[in-house]
């Protein structure tokens, strides 16, 4: 042992102390001498509970006391330090493992040495150790069991790991692809350009990224040579100097397959007329075709995320509830509805909602398809007109000779009563019975002539002389509030009709505005000669390429109403009060317009007044479907980009349609609001605007003030269905000099545009 007269044995405890290591000093009978700081911390027991102790008396566990002694042996005739590993038990039980170094150390006496073991303790390290351990046989069996590819390689790019899945998806096994090139599994055509960006990967510092994104689509390459496409990530990692590259590797042929398949389906979707939409249970719109852009006008951008309750249910909305309750209780719902439009034009739909569920059978969205019938119910509307016109000339025809023969004795008997009598009151009461008698048959007749179709005599006429005659008469009975103006040209063209029937549209026309303008006003009557292309004639109801006279009566009188207008033409439908109209008027016109082979054009707006216009085929030109000018010296454009806003469908088209038969390129609007949203986005290609000056949301003039605040420069071709009305003058007001007047020939199109460009 030590003795303190020749060793400091206080200097040394202090000593080892101070090192902060597991330090255990024991004399030759393997007795502790010194127990460091470092044991005393890990055991709990202090220097003085372990001094003269052996080790193995409480320290060690039973089955290493054996080892420690043998250890203590060896060290003590080998005189070699000896590496060892024990476990001890600490004061509370807990078992720490330890890592010894022991050796002798010398005394200066020549007395026996001591032993001097200092250790580590290892619990925590060999505890990572195995968890790591236990970490890489779970991440080994992850990667053996993972649905993808999993191949990692060197930086040769030599093949050092093949997961099973990669050999289930190459058709090689493990064995033989280790070692060799990764290349073998790339299409030859892309080989350089992997090995290139996989350089690159490393260079640039990255540790992972998708494959996509480097070489945008890829394939793989099966054993049997075929090829197939592939999503891949790699990353990148490094083991000492060396650089390994995983890539997991995904096939993606089902998904492709799937993918085509879906949008087939779409584009299917996209071609159907119908409007065909998917939604949630809430109402949320999930899925929008193109069908339901073109009934709705709402782009699925606009419409996909947006409640249908808010959309288009419009009057409906109230009625969703009652139609979700069949749908739930029967999977399916078959309705009508009226919809709105993103215009706010209502729309008639036959509906038709199918519950769509998910995997556990719950409900999971509702598919809808809406066909839109609108105008499907106004040519049922006026089929069943026509079968009503044609019951009601049966029984006119029926009963016409029954009441003529009534009527005849009454009118024979008056006339020969008038020569009877002198006296004042009864010349005067036969008066009244005579004319309530030709009143009576002038009516039969007259619903004979629209039930049963209008026939007279047909000749050459030179309407010139006929509306001169009617405006002279109607100027000189009409009231003096009201103003009458005649423009007809010397130049018009002959038709050929009954002058009569003809002189009888006019006067009805001229009648109706009259009463539309109580309080006076001026009623225009004019005429021009007119080339109908077939632009023009898509415009119009019943309307017809060929020559013709134009005959315009416009009135600035109380206007009308849509739903009004859209039922003027209708037998016995009329706005005036009970005793002052049939409304056979302009049932008539219609009647006589269409057996002369023309065709009918109205446009009005509430408070700003009414214009009919009248087409008559001229006599010297044949009517035919073909216009005999053509269009070869039309001007044509050159990809320049027309924005066409109008709240009217067809005539949106209609006018796309010219344009870009012409050379131009058209971008359509339905309303002000996305008018000024288009511009907006594309004012550096727009090259001119063609608008409508009455629309909903933002009018003709609010659309083109606010297209000029974006760009004061901005090109404008004003359009509106009142010819010579204050639209031109309201749209020359905002700096619009071309105005065009629906409708409008394509030649007039054109022209108008090539006139509007001159100035870019």
């Amino acid at each position: 042992m030590v003795q303190d007269d020749d060793y400091d044995g206080r200097l040394v405890s202090a000593f080892l102390d101070s090192a902060g290591a597991l330090i255990v000093v024991l004399d030759s009978e393997a007795r502790i001498t010194h127990f460091s700081r470092a044991c005393v911390d890990v055991t709990g027991y202090s220097e003085d509970e372990v001094r003269g102790k052996h080790v193995w008396d409480f320290l060690l566990i039973p089955e290493e006391v054996d080892g420690a002694k043998r250890a203590f042996h060896a060290l003590q005739t080998e005189r070699r330090p000896k590496p060892f590993e024990n476990h001890w038990v600490t004061r509370t039980g807990e078992k720490r493992l330890i890592a010894w170094r022991s050796t002798y150390l010398p005394m200066a006496d020549g007395s026996d040495p001591a032993a001097i073991s200092i250790g580590i303790d290892l619990t925590e390290h060999r505890q990572a150790e195995l968890a790591l351990r236990q970490g890489q046989a779970q991440l080994a069996s992850i990667v053996e069991s993972a649905m993808d590819a999993i191949i990692t390689v060197d930086s040769d790019q030599n093949v050092v790991m093949f997961n099973a899945a990669a050999e289930r998806m190459f058709g090689c096994s493990a064995q033989t692809a280790i070692g060799n090139p990764l290349d073998g599994f790339i299409p030859e055509r892309f080989r350089s350009a992997h090995r290139t960006h996989v350089d690159r990967f490393g260079s640039e510092g990255i540790t992972r990224r998708s494959m996509g994104e480097l070489l945008g689509g890829i394939w793989g390459l099966r054993q049997s040579g075929e090829e197939f496409p592939i999503e891949a990530s790699i990353s990148q990692t490094e083991v000492g100097r060396q650089k390994f590259h995983t890539v997991i590797i995904r096939d993606v042929t089902a998904r492709r397959r799937s993918e085509e398949r879906l949008r087939q389906q779409a584009a299917l979707l996209d071609e159907a007329a119908d409007a065909i939409l998917v939604r949630d249970l809430e109402g949320q719109i999930l899925f929008w075709n193109r069908g339901a852009e073109r009934v709705y006008g709402w782009s699925a951008a606009e419409a996909v995320g947006t409640n249908s309750l808010q959309l288009y249910l419009g009057e409906f909305a109230g009625q969703i509830e009652k139609a979700k309750q069949v749908l739930l209780q029967k999977g399916e719902w078959l309705g009508s509805a009226r919809h709105l439009t993103k215009s706010g034009k209502p729309i008639d739909v036959e509906a038709r909602w199918t519950l769509v569920r998910d995997d556990a059978g719950e409900p999971k969205s509702v598919l809808v398809i809406n066909t839109d019938v609108t105008d499907k119910k106004k040519l049922e509307a006026q089929f069943l007109r026509a079968q009503r016109m044609e019951s009601i000339g049966t029984l006119a025809g029926g009963i016409a000779h029954d009441i003529n023969n009534i009527l005849s004795p009454i009118l024979m008997s008056v006339r020969l009563l008038q020569m009877k009598v002198s006296d004042d009151d009864s010349l005067r009461l036969l008066s009244v019975l005579q004319k309530s008698a030709e009143r009576g048959g002038a009516m039969v007749k007259q619903v004979l002539e629209f039930a049963r179709g209008i026939q007279g005599d047909r000749i050459v006429l030179d309407p010139k002389h006929l509306i001169k005659e009617i405006t002279k008469t109607l100027a000189e009975t009409l009231p003096k509030s009201i103003e009458v103006e005649c423009f007809v040209p010397e130049d018009v063209w002959p038709v050929t009709g009954d002058s009569t029937q003809i002189h009888q549209v006019l006067m009805n026309l001229c009648i109706n505005a009259r009463d539309a303008m109580p309080r006076g006003g001026i009623l225009s009557v004019k005429a021009e000669n007119s080339s109908i292309d077939e632009n023009f004639a898509r415009m119009i109801l019943d309307g017809t390429p060929g020559k013709f006279v134009c005959v315009t009566v416009t009135d600035m009188g109380t206007g009308m109403p849509a739903d009004v207008l859209s039922r003027v033409f209708e037998p016995f439908f009329t706005t005036k009060d009970h005793g002052k109209g049939t409304g056979l008027g302009l049932s008539t016109v219609l009647a006589i317009v269409k057996g002369h082979g023309g065709f009918v054009d109205v446009y009005s707006e509430p408070g700003k007044g009414t214009q009919f216009r009248v087409y008559f085929p001229a006599a010297k030109y044949p009517l035919t479907r073909d216009i005999p000018e053509e269009l070869s010296d039309a001007p044509l454009g050159h990809g320049e980009v027309i924005l066409v806003v109008d709240d009217e469908l067809a005539i949106r088209e209609i006018t796309r349609s010219t344009l870009e038969a012409f050379g131009y390129n058209a971008l359509t609007a339905s309303d002000g609001t996305e008018a000024v949203a288009l511009y907006a986005q594309n004012r550096d290609r727009i090259k001119v605007v063609l608008t409508d000056m009455m629309m909903p949301y933002l009018d003709g003039v609010a659309t083109i003030r606010a297209l000029q605040k974006i760009d004061p420069k901005v090109r404008i071709i004003a359009s509106s269905g009142l010819a010579d009305s204050e639209k031109a003058s309201e749209a020359a007001s905002v700096g619009v000099k071309i105005f065009l007047s629906k409708p409008y020939t394509a030649d007039e199109l054109l022209g108008a545009v090539a006139e509007t460009l001159k100035g870019e």
